[in-house]
């Protein structure tokens, strides 16, 4: 659908998960709020703020015991097309589903939207997306909530089941496991310089509507008990979470890590979001750097993600091994 108000970007500060607040920023902000569930409570919470996993989990017992998952995702548009940003912004919203080991059964959207700037047929179109690919992952998309706001915002609240005995959890980590990296790297970046330039980048697009679903189905398989999935912390940032959460530190090959083409371009033009700097600047006093990697690629392995995919502790068919969990040292993490 053509635009003709402007570039939807145009209507954001920032774009995707490179609008999530600091990691340190928000732990702090939430670590007051680890609160005794209550006791009259009819499901017990399995997984809550605690290790910072990708979505709350309460086990149910009644009908024999199943998990039911619990997520919310939104954010402001992160490419032009408003089509395209539905999609983006649904596949990530149910990746955090994916990323627990879960599968999504329902979803309801959220909406915020300038009535007044821009016309409410471009915020159809952006439902229309989100509505596509919940369809493609088997996912009733049943209403939700809107309201006018002057920054448009898309994403989906996310209902899922999984096996309680099978979850893929945040702290479950073991030194010796190989750690897989499911989808390439660079996709700020190139967000970044898209809504800079205007310029598409179609191989990013392609990456971030892409399903997570396979890789969880085939993480469940070779029997792995922790994953998580990697958006606006940057990989580094994710994995620093997973491993301080597991008790572990882990290694980055990072000549083994993959990126998208032109990823590497758009960190050496400058276009790097204040999200990657903040990440890096999260990181950095935990992290050992080899002295071969220089700035740009610890940039890149910072690099806010949006609709990005699992980082998972084990090896899956067809990804590559970007490094492994080993015993905790010095330093939580090391990138060699």
């Amino acid at each position: 659908m053509t635009i003709t108000t402007g570039r939807l970007t145009s209507y954001a500060r920032g774009g995707g998960c490179a609008c999530k607040i600091a990691p340190g920023d928000l732990e702090r902000m939430v670590a007051g709020l680890l609160v005794t569930p209550p006791a009259n409570a009819e499901a017990s919470l399995t997984v809550g703020l605690d290790a910072g996993d990708d979505a709350a989990v309460v086990t149910l017992s009644a009908a024999g015991d199943f998990a039911v998952i619990s997520t919310v995702d939104f954010f402001t548009p992160v490419v032009d097309d408003p089509f395209d940003w539905g999609r983006i912004a649904a596949a990530n919203a149910l990746s955090d589903v994916y990323a627990m080991g879960g599968r999504p059964i329902l979803g309801l959207n959220l909406l915020c939207w300038p009535r007044d700037m821009l016309p409410l047929e471009l915020a159809t179109e952006v439902l229309r997306g989100g509505l596509a690919v919940a369809t493609e992952a088997g996912v009733p998309l049943a209403g939700g909530h809107s309201i006018d706001d002057p920054e448009p915002k898309y994403g989906i609240a996310v209902t899922g089941l999984a096996d309680p005995r099978r979850l893929l959890r945040i702290d479950a980590g073991q030194a010796g496991l190989p750690l897989t990296l499911t989808k390439p790297l660079g996709l700020g970046v190139l967000n970044n310089r898209h809504k800079t330039t205007g310029q598409v980048f179609r191989q990013a697009i392609d990456c971030m509507t892409t399903l997570n679903a396979e890789a969880a189905v085939a993480a469940l398989a070779a029997g792995a008990v922790c994953a998580t999935d990697v958006t606006g912390f940057g990989l580094l940032g994710h994995l620093y979470k997973l491993a301080r959460a597991s008790g572990v530190s882990a290694i980055v090959d990072a000549a083994n890590v993959p990126y998208l083409t032109g990823a590497r371009d758009a960190v050496t033009a400058g276009y790097v979001s204040g999200g990657t700097h903040r990440n890096l600047a999260w990181v950095q006093p935990h992290t050992r750097f080899a002295a071969t990697i220089g700035e740009h690629d610890r940039l890149l392995l910072a690099d806010a993600q949006t609709s990005g995919g699992l980082l998972i502790a084990g090896e899956i068919p067809g990804a590559p091994v970007i490094g492994e969990l080993v015993p905790r040292g010095e330093h939580v993490l090391e990138v060699r």
